[in-house]
């Protein structure tokens, strides 16, 4: 990854250092844009283990069940469009 320029982001839940306060608000300030990003994302696939039945693959085979995820990834792009079209 850094050989292409780009930042490992893995939280990280210890860090080494001499001054434990230090310490603590470096690894905050690490984290920190990682959670509001992971934050984001992990939300969407709660919701899709939970309303759309993704805890497990229907089908098998890595197709059938990529077909699941972009169906789920539909109805659920869908669910707030159809809100905005009786809005408007």
């Amino acid at each position: 990854m850094r050989a292409k320029g780009g930042t490992p982001r893995v939280i990280t839940t210890a860090m080494w250092g001499r001054d434990e306060a230090e310490t603590l608000a470096r690894l905050d300030a690490w984290n920190q844009p990682i959670h509001r990003i992971r934050g984001r994302i992990e939300k969407i696939f709660g919701t899709w283990k939970r309303s759309y039945g993704l805890r497990r693959m229907r089908w098998r085979g890595l197709a059938k069940a990529a077909m699941q995820i972009r169906l789920t990834a539909i109805a659920y792009n869908i669910k707030p469009s159809l809100k905005i079209v009786a809005a408007g």
